[in-house]
């Protein structure tokens, strides 16, 4: 069975099963839902609890011994085991299977695990895992879905803010939700239950956001001009070196550059973006791009990137960050699309 992180509380609500997984990219989510399932199980009997960490030379003996050693009291286990490289290899792949193939009333596995790709959910192993138990993957919520995730949060602590509020606090968290959840629980502590003014958020709520190479890719595709802008400007602050991030821009410009002219000379999307090598949620932005981008203007953006490399190794005159958000408001601002423009 497979959940959504939201789903998890309702489910351990109405059920517990003897074996659960989680995976994802987002610390502070899979210890609160690790957290909640221990809590159940303890209320639940579980009153022993083992913890496994598959290191290198780890011995998968220990897992199938761990679920056959009996207590003395005849207390449940809870047996705690994680894979921080998210791959077992063979013999644990096997290990994981044969106990699928086995799972018992007097034991409870939680399997913790980092982010995995489609070709690792498609695994045996993680297969037979989620088959047999219950599957929740905790990725951190998208920019435009965080505002509501901060709502969430509000309500648990009875607080609540305009849209407004909520746009402004996800802004200066984005990338960081460890950050959003300390500054939720600030609110808490500074204001009563209630709704809070806009006024009470500005000045509460610091500027915590962590910027990266993947939000400015998402910001350019998109065509956000704030978020790109704010982006480009973090990864200033904190360091981050102007070649990498021409390399991000220049390599998403190629990418759209070739399955625009592809599209101008009549070939189908879908195979285009199979050539550029665009797999799965990556798909819609890129054709939500397309549909603004015209090839004279990915082009002109090419030649631009040409031109900013140029600076990088001292040749020319300019400020390397300002061209590269010249280069970003670019490829943001809608062009004078035609009918072959559209995907």
């Amino acid at each position: 069975m497979l959940l959504k992180a939201e789903q998890l509380a309702a489910h351990l609500e109405r059920e517990l099963r003897p074996l659960y997984v989680l995976y994802g990219d987002e610390p502070l989510l899979v210890i609160e839902a690790a957290d909640a399932i221990r809590a159940r199980a303890r209320s639940n009997g579980y009153s022993e609890r083992e913890v496994l960490t598959v290191l290198p030379q780890f011995d998968w003996g220990q897992l199938l011994a761990a679920g056959g050693n009996l207590s003395l009291f005849g207390d449940r286990k809870l047996i705690d085991l994680r894979i921080p490289a998210g791959k077992p290899g063979k013999e644990g792949s096997a290990a994981l299977q044969q106990w699928c193939q086995n799972l018992s009333p007097d034991n409870l596995l939680l399997v913790t695990l980092p982010e995995l790709d489609w070709r690792e959910e498609k695994a045996a192993w993680f297969t037979a895992l989620a088959n047999a138990g219950v599957a929740v993957k905790l990725n951190a919520p998208p920019l435009a879905e965080l505002p509501g995730w901060i709502a969430g949060r509000l309500r648990r602590q009875q607080q609540s803010a305009d849209p407004e509020s909520l746009k402004f606090i996800a802004e200066r968290v984005e990338g960081n939700l460890l950050a959003a959840h300390q500054e939720i629980q600030k609110l808490a502590l500074l204001y009563p239950a209630g709704k809070l003014a806009h006024e009470q958020v500005r000045e509460a709520v610091l500027n915590v956001a962590r910027y990266d190479i993947e939000g400015l890719r998402e910001a350019l595709l998109a065509g956000d001009i704030g978020r790109l802008a704010r982006t480009l400007d973090g990864l200033m602050q904190e360091g981050e070196a102007p070649p990498l991030v021409l390399w991000a821009m220049s390599e998403e410009i190629r990418a759209l550059a070739t399955i625009r002219a592809g599209l101008d000379a009549g070939r189908p999307v879908d195979g285009l973006l199979k050539d550029a090598k665009v797999w799965g949620p990556r798909q819609l932005p890129v054709k939500k791009a397309l549909q603004r981008l015209s090839t004279v203007t990915l082009e002109a953006a090419l030649r631009h990137a040409g031109r900013i490399d140029r600076l990088i190794k001292g040749i020319g005159q300019g400020d390397l960050w300002e061209e590269l958000l010249r280069l970003g408001l670019s490829l943001c601002q809608p062009g004078k699309a035609d009918a072959r423009n559209r995907v």
